[in-house]
């Protein structure tokens, strides 16, 4: 399962660096754990190929047993690989019903009417994805589909995400659509009282504020000092300490750039290991924040080097079709965050760069400048969402 866990913060931090690329200067979120999970569904059904630039991208190629494509004719789907059978028992240990804090993902692919699926694919990803592909009639009803989708996305995500697809966006050329939305909240392990949330500037890039509720409390957290680049690292956990938000704030003289710029898999583990976090008294100053961002993923995931997939000569499907000319036409992602008082609605060695001070008596944790932040499953160490939010 560590593999899994390290294969998702790389293609977690890999898909972060590219959204920031292209939103500069704008808020970032999305759901590493729910585009995992959508693209696994695909990679069950790619071959040659395909198959190999979705095992790259996801970095599962990293992973020591490879995935066995041919189903052949076991109505086992244990052939799919151990990758898939993992991820499904992964996936059902993070969404365990807690009254605590609510998960919703919505994952499907959408086919054209025309398409004819194998037996062996829906078997297989109804057992280890829970979720099986809809045809749908792209060409003669394309409106009509874009209700349906978004009312099924709508349903199953506490009503929260809504009209992810908009008016056109569907259109009669497309073949196969993926569906990914993602919704959470949790509760505070430490609630925030609302009468110590105040109005408190913030402070954008070129030396811009913007006026915004800021919620505040002094608690035991765990914080670590980073010296080099200059930040603090402060855990947030939800209710009964499955899950927990990191938030990572430069502070000093250092920026925000500088942290996404030596931003990668060993230092986001050294950030924050918990070795390297104390627990100590914290003020804890973060302002409240809505996010609710929607991505549209073809180039990203070209970009990262799944190309074949969106290309109708190139992609090999035949796993999940004998359909020919089957490639996926878009792929759609959106998650929705909701921080405030009473909780959010939606390993590498030490390096000398890491050193705990001796710290006085209580920290102070004021976030009221741009900060990088993580939800993650500590049982499994998986990221579930990964954002930015440089203006609340």
């Amino acid at each position: 399962m560590d593999s899994l866990s390290t294969a998702s913060v790389e293609f977690c931090l890999d898909v972060f660096k590219e959204l920031n690329s292209h939103n500069i200067g704008e808020n970032v979120f999305f759901s590493p754990l729910s585009l995992l999970y959508a693209l696994s569904m695909v990679l069950l059904g790619a071959r040659g190929n395909s198959s190999g630039q979705i095992e790259k991208v996801l970095h599962f190629n990293r992973i020591a047993e490879p995935l066995k494509p041919e189903f052949r004719d076991s109505a086992k789907c244990s052939r799919a690989g151990r990758i898939h059978s993992e991820f499904g028992v992964l996936f059902s240990q993070i969404n365990q019903p807690d009254s605590n804090h609510t998960l919703s993902m919505a994952n499907r692919l959408y086919g054209a009417k025309a398409m004819v699926f194998h037996q062996q694919y829906l078997k297989c990803s109804e057992k280890l994805y829970q979720t099986a592909p809809q045809t749908v009639d792209f060409e003669r009803a394309p409106e009509e589909t874009r209700k349906t989708i978004n009312a099924w996305v709508e349903s199953k995500t506490n009503g929260k995400v809504t009209n992810l697809f908009g008016k056109g966006t569907i259109d009669p050329s497309c073949v196969m659509v993926l569906v990914n939305a993602i919704y959470f909240k949790g509760q505070w392990q430490n609630k925030f009282q609302e009468r110590e949330t105040i109005k408190t500037p913030f402070q954008l890039s070129e030396g811009k504020s913007k006026m915004v509720e800021m919620m505040y409390q002094t608690g035991t957290y765990k914080l670590a000092l980073i010296k080099e680049p200059q930040m603090q690292v402060l855990e947030l956990p939800y209710v009964n300490n499955k899950l927990s938000m990191i938030i990572l704030l430069p502070v000093g003289t250092a920026s925000l750039e500088q942290i996404e710029k030596q931003l990668n898999m060993q230092t986001f583990y050294e950030w924050t290991s918990s070795a390297n976090m104390v627990e100590r008294e914290v003020e804890v100053h973060i302002p409240k924040f809505k996010l609710e961002i929607k991505y549209e993923l073809n180039s990203l995931l070209n970009s990262l080097g799944m190309t074949d997939i969106f290309n109708e000569i190139k992609a090999d499907l035949s796993g999940m079709s004998p359909a020919k000319g089957l490639y996926l036409s878009k792929v759609i992602h959106k998650s929705y965050v909701d921080v405030n008082e009473e909780g959010t609605e939606a390993a590498a060695a030490t390096g000398d760069s890491f050193v705990v001070k001796r710290l006085p008596i209580r920290a102070q944790f004021m976030a009221n400048h741009p900060f990088l932040f993580f939800i993650r499953h500590l049982p499994t160490n998986m990221p579930l969402f990964c954002g930015k939010l440089a203006s609340p």
